[in-house]
């Protein structure tokens, strides 16, 4: 009973920690703003969350991108993960890829009026001050729920790259095929290149789950004999993760040598193997999938690390205790750990393994773990927006205080300078709007507006570093304003009174 009080107990005080802190009305100094990852995978591919169909018109993509990006204002959340790329096609304007299917409604073909819809939504989302990451599938060709496909499709330009899984409709491109490796390193390095993308991001979809191919073995002989009559001297699984752990690091080395900001990330099966830590049951994705995770997060290769610990804290894959080992699996210290969050799995009913307060608790852990682990990725965006089992409820509670992304100082560690803050003026409705302006060359992403009222409480409103001015409600005393740069890098804090 005694260990069961104290969970409770710390569960409770983890939760609360952000807000608390951010709430102290004490202080005639500007509390420190939380640093915390707050995201959601906002997924295209078979129209799970975004555009609600194939083959609406620009207007309601639009219109439902919008809604999408002002829910996730309200609830605080300070990143989307966006799919750009759900099977060998393209949510944006390429010369590589055709057009994705689920976006018009035929592979192949450009929304009508045109329009750049990843172009849209880095600007939208900056505008309201959150970061976009481009999540892409590096591997699948053509996905079951496709029903199209294009000429440039790389079924059709490279059939010998591809393989065909099943009856079901999937077709994968080969890892071990250098032409493959080069294609998708290309795609990710294009995004990267011509649009402000924040994050590039990688799901868990290496080599394909058996039973994307009625559980027979991936079918690559052909490549595999050439292999041998090479000389080639590694078992067929270690052939394998070799060619996906070269990948992984050509894409992390690509992406910082392109635009040093841009954050890599990676989300992978939730268990590296079984037994790891000891009583953890599971699929061996080091076996199935060969993928090699662990690696990769002990060499650095990525910048932040979002196992998907879509399980429940009790149990044979317990939350905490995968959550706790892959931290520990951090051994460079350069990675962020934002675990993927099974939110979509909430439950009311009576028996339910997945509830709403395992959401509660499980941020609660994920807190409780700072800075070790310093936020979370829920699955999916529609699960929140549309609350289900009251899970959106929850996020915006926990998320009631604003909070800033950890910042990336292996990637830059530089300040930005002080911002400037022109004459504040007091409007006759209780409002107070501050001025602000970058000092020097570097243009903030953000800025943040710190408040104090008569009573000592303070407020924080983080804002996009486009902007030229802030405005409150409320009877401000003081305010402290800051820059933050990029790679999260705050600046020193401007302080002033006013009084009216």
């Amino acid at each position: 009973m005694k260990k069961l009080l104290w969970l409770a107990a710390l569960v409770l005080s983890a939760a609360m920690a952000p807000v608390a802190q951010a709430q102290d009305k004490t202080s005639s100094d500007p509390p420190e703003i939380p640093r915390e990852f707050r995201a959601a995978w906002v997924s295209t591919v078979a129209n799970i969350d975004w555009p609600s169909k194939p083959g609406i018109s620009t207007e309601q993509q639009k219109a439902e991108a919008i809604a999408i990006l002002d829910k996730a204002a309200e609830l605080n959340l300070n990143a989307l993960v966006f799919q750009v790329r759900p099977q060998a096609d393209a949510m944006y304007k390429s010369d590589i890829e055709p057009w994705s299917e689920f976006l018009t409604g035929a592979q192949g073909k450009a929304p009508e009026p045109y329009y750049d819809p990843l172009e849209f939504w880095v600007k939208e989302s900056h505008k309201r001050g959150i970061q976009l990451h481009a999540w892409f599938n590096p591997y699948r060709a053509n996905h079951p729920a496709s029903k199209t496909m294009a000429d440039n499709s790389v079924v059709k330009k490279h059939p010998d790259w591809v393989r065909k899984l099943g009856d079901k409709g999937y077709y994968w491109m080969d890892p071990a095929e250098p032409g493959v490796q080069k294609l998708s390193l290309d795609v990710v390095l294009d995004v990267v290149k011509r649009y402000d993308v924040d994050g590039v991001h990688f799901d868990d979809y290496f080599y394909p789950y058996d039973s994307y191919n009625d559980g027979k073995d991936f079918p690559d002989d052909v490549l595999w004999k050439k292999y041998l009559a090479e000389g080639g001297k590694m078992t067929r699984s270690d052939w394998r993760r070799d060619a996906v752990n070269k990948f992984v690091k050509s894409i992390h080395d690509g992406v910082h040598a392109e635009k040093n900001f841009v954050l890599f990330g990676m989300s992978p099966f939730g268990i590296w193997r079984p037994n790891n830590p000891i009583g953890v049951k599971g699929l061996d994705q080091y076996e199935a999938l060969y993928a090699d995770a662990k690696l990769w997060l002990n060499r650095g290769w990525v910048d932040y690390w979002t196992p998907q610990l879509y399980w429940p804290i009790k149990g044979d894959q317990s939350f905490t205790a995968l959550l706790r080992w892959w931290c520990q699996q951090n051994t460079t210290g350069k990675v962020h750990i934002w675990p993927g969050m099974g939110t979509y799995r909430a439950e009311t009913k009576p028996g339910a393994k997945w509830t709403p307060q395992e959401l509660r608790d499980q941020i609660a852990v994920v807190r409780s773990m700072a800075p070790a682990a310093s936020g979370e990725v829920h699955f999916t965006f529609n699960t929140l927006s549309g609350n289900k089992a009251g899970t959106g409820d929850i996020v915006k509670e926990l998320y009631a205080v604003p909070a800033l992304i950890p910042a990336s100082p292996w990637l830059d560690n530089k300040a930005p300078e002080k911002p400037q803050v022109g004459k504040v003026t007091i409007g006759a409705d209780d409002t107070v709007t501050i001025p602000v302006k970058a000092n020097g060359k570097e243009v903030p992403f953000l800025f943040t507006v710190q408040t104090q009222d008569a009573k000592g409480a303070w407020k924080t409103t983080i804002v996009s570093g486009e902007q030229s001015a802030v405005t409150v409600k409320g009877d401000v005393v003081k305010f402290a304003v800051s820059a933050v740069d990029r790679s999260g890098n705050a600046s020193d804090k401007v302080v002033k009174k006013i009084g009216k």
